[in-house]
């Protein structure tokens, strides 16, 4: 997200964003393993999160998320960069909201939230210093928890990206990031990977990730997640 969003601007790009068919099929996948990873720190807290355990939605955007979070928890802090999508998010959410760029450091006491949820921001993020200080800084203010998304690299988003660079089409700016590459960027801000589950095996880069911080616990069972 940039923040050069107007009102109107984050209402169009609300309209349009996930209006295609593809698109559509994509945000109910997210929505679907988030879900599940959502039940899952529910019922590994004893229940805190339904009973309203405070998540972080960083990049909130226009709070495409914030019913999936708020039927979780009801407790939601949106933040982004820009304020216009923020006070959309605090629309929908009906929770409060603040600008922050996690890069810089995010203005909440350590360990404020049981979960930070970050949707579709790391591959936005291309210097690998920058992507391990956002990690560091959603560890330090989450108690436990973080679900958050990453593009991997795959042949298929290869050869799209060089079909694209051959019709002399740009393609988008994105950082792919290989699977050993993301662990350790969680390890080095101290978070172990529970899951990481493909969006769409083989069809599309994105990925999902439930990440805990290391020694708070046991891995889950794989096929709980697919």
């Amino acid at each position: 997200m940039t923040s050069s969003f107007t009102r109107e601007g984050v209402r169009e790009y609300e309209r349009r964003r996930y209006r295609g068919l593809d698109q559509r099929l994509v945000h109910a996948r997210e929505s679907r393993l988030c879900g599940k990873f959502l039940a899952a720190i529910d019922a590994e807290t004893g229940g805190q999160l339904a009973a309203g355990g405070l998540i972080l939605d960083l990049p909130c955007g226009y709070g495409r998320f914030s019913s999936l979070l708020g039927a979780s928890s009801g407790r939601v802090m949106n933040s982004d960069l820009s304020f216009e999508m923020v006070f959309r998010a605090a629309e929908t959410s009906g929770c409060p909201g603040i600008v922050a760029d996690a890069k810089r450091g995010l203005p909440f006491r350590a360990g404020a939230f049981l979960a930070v949820f970050s949707m579709r921001l790391f591959h936005h993020i291309h210097d690998s210093a920058e992507r391990r200080a956002v990690l560091a800084e959603f560890f330090r203010v989450s108690s436990s928890w973080a679900i958050v998304s990453y593009y991997r690299t795959n042949a298929l988003h290869k050869a799209q990206r060089a079909l694209r660079r051959l019709l002399k089409k740009n393609p988008r700016k994105i950082r792919l990031i290989d699977a050993v590459e993301f662990r350790a960027d969680a390890a080095s801000a101290g978070w172990g990977v529970v899951r990481d589950v493909p969006l769409f095996r083989g069809l599309h880069a994105a990925r999902v990730a439930l990440l805990r911080k290391s020694g708070q616990g046991r891995l889950f069972d794989s096929g709980r997640f697919s």
